[in-house]
């Protein structure tokens, strides 16, 4: 019999975090304060490289379209969440949940393998610094960067046609502040181990494969800097992979222990407060890794402040010099 005969679930009720007014005031200004920052500073990140003519490189390409994927990210997730806790209406439509859960899986699938991309493009640049030109020519970053897209929007419609197989009929509550695979199967009338291999396979296979990347990237490029001779020659290649290391050690860590590991594991409570890290916060602090740890980027926020500030500067001095010579003249 078709799914649709079986399901009698036609919208889905957030749990949340909490029941308790007091708290969810807090919690609504407290993420309503980061997904402020998160669009601030990932449009702030996205408009300096764009504008810069000195950031016109492969590497800040990537990190603009990283910033794009955070700001997406955060604003699946973010907007709905802050609207349960300010509203007492929880709820969210049947398609619209998951609508959502496709698009959450999307920018999770792009991001892990635009990261992957940014090891691979980092390798090239301090492993093979005269190809580099060639080999991450702007054909080949637009290609890289939409095949990221491909194989994201492959999974998505993969997994989001599979879990819509399952059959809901009661309850629809859902624990958690956003439409995600394990909760939502916590709430299926059918059986959902199709569900639970399909995940670990596609999710396996993409992890597999992008982490792959990324330790044999850096294995290289290890190698190569203890090979270097100059102390500056060093530093400026380990800064360089600073920032991205960060990125990937926070993102890959939160992501296995979120999806890679048996169902039976799964704990809602403690699981709710990993997936605040990485679909919430860890947006937002992405940029600001970024900015501080990279000198281009502080470089490069210094030229986009000086640009719009010279011209008061000088009136500001001219203005000076004009009162002076009057006071001269009048004395």
């Amino acid at each position: 019999m078709a799914w649709e005969n079986w399901t009698t679930v036609t919208e889905f009720v957030f749990k949340g975090f909490t029941d308790r007014p007091n708290l969810r005031v807090t919690l609504f200004m407290f993420f309503l304060l980061v997904y402020v920052t998160t669009v601030v500073g990932n449009l702030g990140v996205i408009a300096v490289v764009w504008l810069d003519p000195q950031l016109q490189t492969p590497m800040y390409f990537f990190l603009s379209n990283l910033s794009f994927l955070d700001l997406c990210y955060s604003s699946v997730v973010t907007p709905k969440m802050l609207l349960t806790l300010s509203s007492e209406r929880k709820t969210i439509s049947f398609a619209g949940c998951f609508v959502q859960l496709h698009f959450h899986v999307v920018f999770v699938v792009v991001e892990s393998y635009l990261l992957a991309v940014m090891a691979y493009d980092r390798y090239v640049a301090i492993c093979n610094p005269l190809l580099y030109p060639i080999v991450m020519s702007q054909k080949v970053c637009v290609s890289l960067l939409a095949g990221s897209y491909v194989v994201g929007f492959f999974n998505a419609v993969m997994f989001t046609g599979f879990a819509l197989r399952v059959s809901f009929c009661g309850p629809n509550v859902i624990d958690h502040f956003f439409c995600d695979g394990p909760p939502l199967s916590k709430l299926a009338c059918s059986d959902t181990r199709l569900n639970q291999v399909l995940l670990l396979a596609f999710g396996g296979f993409n992890e597999v494969t992008t982490v792959s990347v990324i330790l044999i990237s850096y294995s290289r490029i290890l190698f190569t800097i203890l090979r270097m001779g100059s102390g500056p020659g060093k530093h400026k290649a380990f800064g360089t992979c600073a920032s991205h290391l960060v990125v990937v050690t926070v993102f890959y860590g939160t992501l296995l222990f979120m999806y890679l590991r048996p169902s039976s594991s799964y704990s809602l409570g403690r699981d709710k407060v990993i997936s605040v890290f990485y679909a919430v916060v860890t947006p937002m602090l992405n940029p600001f890794i970024y900015s501080l740890r990279n000198q281009e980027m502080k470089s490069a926020l210094k030229r986009a402040k000086q640009r719009y500030t010279p011209q008061r500067i000088t009136e500001t001095g001219e203005m000076k010099n004009f009162m002076r010579n009057t006071s001269k003249v009048y004395t």
